[in-house]
Order: structure tokens, then C-alpha cells, then sequence
């Protein structure tokens, strides 16, 4: 099953003619692409074995300083063979479809490899990525650091708690389940009143998993 993120669902020519650009961030030009990087064995497996595949032609490290890249705002054209590693996608070797995608896309691209290799020199990114602009790449940092019990964090994650998105706002409960410290309780206990059910169902998890690991008495206090 293809999992790639976005209007992949929709024809090429559709995709093509969507106006916002991908590659207006920063080039770090850290990562070079292997000019002799073969294609996906099946494109349409799971990202998580394409990413395994990558791992495998790059080595674990290697995938993790482009999905770092990535994150951090590269030119996702300056990668486009490692993109149908990342995304099930086939961007061709001019990388005009990557056109339709808007910039925040090869960030949370980026992010979401992380899920499935992983070294702590990408933290600093995942922290950092929690603040980005567009909810999607903070999300998946946030999925990145819950994942991976990323120190760090905590903080990202408790200024997520009050996202406008309740899918945010549970994910970020999620992540101060295994990362938050003493000081975010409070804002882990205010949405307990939250309107969407998800989320509270989420603090509630997230106080009581946060009370074993911190050895607190006092957490579920309510008023």
C-alpha cells in the first residue's frame, strides 16, 4: 500500500497545474544524491520499506542526515532519486511534478523517514521542527519525537497542546506522554477540558503515564 502524504491520489496533469513551489527554502548542500541510486524494487510497498530499501544503497546514517536535510529546508530537487525512497512517488529525473508540492512537504517528508531510521544526530532538527510553520511537519515531529522518546521535546510539544488542529493537539499529548517533565503537567491537565474527546482521552493517558515516569502523587489533581 502506497502511504505518500498529500494529492498523490490525484492524475499527474492535476498535480502539475497546483500553483506552490517546492524548493524555496535554504540549500544546506550537505547530502549529495548518488548519481547511481537505482529506483524502488516495487514503489508502491510501504514507506517504511522504501525508506529500509534507501537505508540499504545509503546506509542508516545517511538516510538520516537527508531526512535531516530535508527537514531542515534543502531543495528537495536536489534529491529527487532518494524522493520515491521517501514518498512512494516518482518524480522523475527534471522533477516538474515536485513543482505542485508545496514547500512544506519535503519537510515533513524529511520528518517522517525518521520514523523508520534513526540517530540522535538528528534531534536538534526535531526539536526545531516542532516550531515549523505548517502544522504538518511540526506533526510529524512530533510523531518522530513520541517515537523515539527524543530529549528535548517537551517544550515544543506542550506549545503544540494548544494547536487549532485536535489532531495536533493529541499528537503533542502523545509526545508529552514519554517526554514531557514536571513542568509541562499543567498544560498536559488543561486539556482535560478540551472540547474534542480525543483529547482528552489523550491528556488523561498522557497524566497517567507521566505520573508513573516522574513519580509524581499529585498529577491528577483537577479542578
Amino acid at each position: 500500500m502506497n502511504c505518500a502524504l498529500g494529492p498523490e491520489n490525484f492524475p499527474s496533469q492535476v498535480r502539475i497545474s497546483l500553483a506552490q513551489s517546492v524548493g524555496a527554502s535554504g540549500h544546506h548542500g550537505r547530502v549529495s544524491s548518488p548519481v547511481d541510486l537505482p529506483p524502488p524494487r516495487d514503489i508502491e510497498a510501504h514507506v517504511g520499506d522504501l525508506v529500509a530499501e534507501l537505508a540499504h544503497h545509503l546506509g542508516e546514517r545517511g538516510v538520516v542526515d537527508l531526512c535531516v536535510e530535508l527537514l531542515e529546508g534543502a531543495d528537495a530537487r536536489d534529491h529527487l532519486p532518494e524522493l520515491a525512497y521517501l514518498t512512494g512517488l516518482d518524480f522523475g529525473t527534471a522533477g516538474h511534478e515536485l513543482e505542485a508540492w508545496s514547500a512544506y512537504w519535503p519537510r515533513s517528508w524529511g520528518a517522517r523517514g525518521l520514523l523508520y531510521v534513526w540517530h540522535d544526530s538528528a534531534t536538534p532538527a526535531v526539536v526545531a521542527g516542532l516550531a515549523d510553520e505548517h502544522w504538518r511537519p511540526a506533526e510529524m515531529c512530533l510523531k518522530v519525537a513520541t517515537r523515539h522518546e527524543v530529549a528535548g521535546a517537551g517544550d515544543g510539544a506542550a506549545a503544540l497542546t494548544t494547536h487549532e488542529l485536535p489532531r495536533v493537539r493529541a499528537q503533542a499529548l502523545r509526545t508529552l506522554a514519554v517526554t514531557g517533565d514536571t513542568e509541562h503537567v499543567a498544560a498536559v491537565r488543561d486539556r482535560l477540558d478540551d472540547d474534542q474527546d480525543d483529547v482528552r482521552r489523550q491528556a488523561a493517558r498522557a497524566l497517567e503515564r507521566m505520573a508513573q515516569r516522574l513519580d509524581l502523587d499529585d498529577v491528577d489533581d483537577h479542578s
